[in-house]
């Protein structure tokens, strides 16, 4: 089973399933993890540079 969305991809083969961002390796949960830990959105996108503000912002509102 595959669920798609324009930024948040879910695939069974990668991380576990969990959902990732554009199918990157990135997963929601690293993205919320790190703004709750006191990253800023800046700095996750210049630590991640395939990261986009959009990207960010659908972690923030995805509701799995």
């Amino acid at each position: 089973m595959s669920f798609q969305h324009p930024v948040i991809t879910l695939e069974p083969g990668k991380r576990s399933g969990k959902p990732c961002i554009r199918g990157m390796r990135i997963t929601v949960y690293d993205v919320l993890s790190c703004l709750a830990s006191g990253t800023t959105k800046e700095q996750l996108v210049e630590d991640f540079p395939e990261l986009t503000a959009a990207d960010i912002q659908a972690c923030l509102s995805y509701d799995s």
